[in-house]
């Protein structure tokens, strides 16, 4: 479904992407670790073509994203749903026409069929009948499952998370796990997470890639991940405060 191949990104001298080889599985969902900076959201911003890269190629579904432009590439990011960090809900819009959104903008389905495409959804991340609620009047936890409902509103074939447990607590962080995982099991969609939460990296992915200074360092199943023998790995995943990661800022 999607491939990066020597993907090199730089802003001035400072190297972000450097030669990344990354192939993500059609139906797979692939977590991204890394500390902040490493380059995991801009990584996110070329598979969606948000940015171009230096050199290299990101192919999805069979096609380049570095090669298209205009249409071609707004018709690829129709396949794309998103679930922002913060949940990135319209305030001034009620919960209908934020998960509506992308529908209103981009097809010519009439009310009747949105609100029932939009009741779906919101029932699939169980918060049924609360289109008329604004933004405002929802918990941290209500905000990140209705920008989910507005990343499947669209039924992509793939979804892109970014940092899907942050900003709730650990009680809500697990039902968002949960509900990332039940959602893969019943749209079948191919899922790129990028996040600092490990508990959520081992429990949502079938594999998990380490960035480190432009490069993944290593790629495994969550099992794999904790065994690992990289130190820099090891570091990172047990959070200590000493190690070849700190020794090398």
């Amino acid at each position: 479904m999607i491939e990066l191949i020597n993907l090199c990104k730089a802003f001035d001298d400072h190297v972000v992407l450097d030669n990344v080889n990354l192939t993500i599985r059609d139906g797979e969902t692939i977590v991204i670790i890394g500390r902040s900076g490493t380059g995991k959201s801009v990584m996110l911003k070329h598979i969606i073509g948000l940015m171009k890269p230096d050199s290299g190629q990101v192919i999805i579904d069979g096609q380049d994203v570095t090669r298209l432009g205009g249409k071609e590439l707004n018709d690829l990011r129709l396949k794309f749903g998103m679930l922002f960090q913060g949940a990135a809900l319209f305030d001034s819009l009620n919960v209908r026409d934020n998960v509506a959104f992308s529908l209103i903008e981009h097809t010519k389905m009439d009310d009747a069929t949105i609100d029932k495409r939009v009741a779906e959804c919101l029932e699939l991340v169980g918060l049924k009948g609360i289109e008329n609620l604004r933004p405002s009047e929802l918990s941290g936890g209500m905000r990140k499952r209705v920008g989910l409902a507005r990343a499947i509103c669209m039924d992509p074939k793939i979804i892109l998370y970014d940092e899907p447990t942050t900003g709730v607590d650990p009680i809500m962080a697990d039902a968002v796990n949960d509900l990332i995982k039940d959602l893969q099991s019943k749209l079948r969609t191919t899922a790129i997470a990028v996040t600092h939460d490990m508990t959520s990296a081992y429990k949502i992915a079938d594999r998990i890639a380490m960035l480190y200074k432009g490069k993944i360092v290593e790629i495994g199943t969550p099992e794999e991940i904790k065994n690992t023998s990289n130190p820099l790995v090891k570091q990172f995943i047990t959070g200590a405060a000493t190690g070849p990661i700190t020794e090398d800022s």
